[in-house]
């Protein structure tokens, strides 16, 4: 199970707001965590980047980003409401009733998402689905000028909630998508900077991948640490929950252990790597299957200059891109753990090359 220090730093990360485009304040977080046992730097596009074992070869790349969605303030009113826009995929439904936190210009800016109150929508319409549009935000102004005064069009700014704790060592967060790949990764260089082997291993957690039509800091990053193998933590959809056809979209458990995604884009030489480590270990693991994209960083890495062999490890998340994104932390553990076991049982002379 992750130790306390672990544990408070998976908290501290997944608290820290950091929409996509605007990650700095996690990248801190991560970097300092980073710092104490690892060689840290940064590059243009925001990534953080960790390294152990730098004399080792070949070089594994770990990554998972450290951007969550977010909201972006397009428009104030002369009455002082503040208009917003999707930074990455919302459900408008979802917002409705929340409190936001921006990142001002002089600090944290707080507000509530408005919408008509229900007894004041015609009849007819009270069926239609929100849009991002019919909302607005509240923070307490009555002007135009006193919302500029603390707040400028640009601005981002992330749904107001903390981590909550639940019972059977499930957790609750806005960020879990996929500030939890951020942590698996560091968690796993961690473990493997206990205990390295032959490989030169480099944790990333990569930003915009939330907006990445082109790759996002996944690609640039690649492209800089340009390792022979990759792999990318990310979440995938927890399928054990009401109202999900499993025969549309696999199965999936929060519990059951690493999901392992076989398919177009994963190198079968990693996958069989990962796997193997999975089983020596015993760790329990759940498979996944991709067919074409993953829609994950691992879509950029795996094309990254003459072509990286990576294979994709995700953590089951329940309510994704909701204010409430649930994960179970054992399957965090097991995750890093089985990562690290991997990067271990890399030789110096490993081929990746299919034949």
């Amino acid at each position: 199970m992750l130790n306390d220090t672990s544990y408070a730093f998976l908290k501290r990360l997944l608290d820290a707001p950091g929409p996509s485009g605007f990650e700095t304040v996690p990248a801190r977080v991560w970097r300092a965590e980073a710092s104490t046992f690892a060689t840290v730097s940064g590059d243009v596009m925001g990534n953080s980047i960790a390294v152990v074992n730098p004399g080792g070869s070949p070089t594994i790349m770990l990554a998972g980003h450290i951007d969550e969605i977010g909201v972006i303030v397009t428009y104030v009113d002369d009455q002082g409401y503040a208009y917003v826009g999707p930074i990455g995929g919302w459900d408008p439904q979802v917002l409705v009733g929340q409190r936001v936190r921006f990142m001002g210009k002089d600090g944290d800016v707080v507000g509530v998402i408005g919408k008509k109150p229900i007894h004041l929508i015609k009849p007819d319409e009270r069926e239609k689905a929100s849009r991002m549009c019919d909302l607005w935000v509240d923070i307490g102004s009555t002007s135009k000028a006193e919302t500029l005064a603390r707040l400028s069009v640009g601005d981002a700014g992330v749904v107001d909630k903390q981590l909550l704790e639940l019972p059977n060592g499930r957790i609750a967060s806005r960020s879990i998508d996929n500030r939890i790949g951020a942590f698996v990764v560091l968690e796993a260089l961690r473990r493997y900077a206990a205990r390295p082997g032959d490989a030169r291993v480099v944790a990333v957690a990569t930003t915009q991948e939330e907006i990445a039509w082109r790759g996002g800091g996944a690609l640039a990053s690649a492209v800089k640490v340009a390792p022979a193998m990759a792999i990318v933590v990310d979440v995938t959809f927890a399928t054990d929950h009401p109202g999900v056809d499993k025969k549309e979209h696999g199965e999936a458990n929060l519990g059951g252990g690493p999901v392992l995604t076989r398919g177009s884009i994963v190198s079968p030489i990693v996958f069989n790597m990962v796997r193997d480590a999975a089983e020596r270990l015993k760790i329990p693991y759940q498979l996944h299957a991709a067919g074409r994209e993953s829609f994950t960083d691992a879509d950029a890495i795996h094309n990254a200059a003459e072509g990286i062999a990576t294979a994709l490890v995700s953590v089951a998340n329940r309510y994704m891109h909701s204010p409430s994104e649930m994960v179970a932390v054992d399957d965090l553990d097991r995750s890093a753990e089985l990562i690290a076991e991997t990067c271990r049982a890399v030789g110096k002379n490993a081929d990746f090359t299919e034949r």
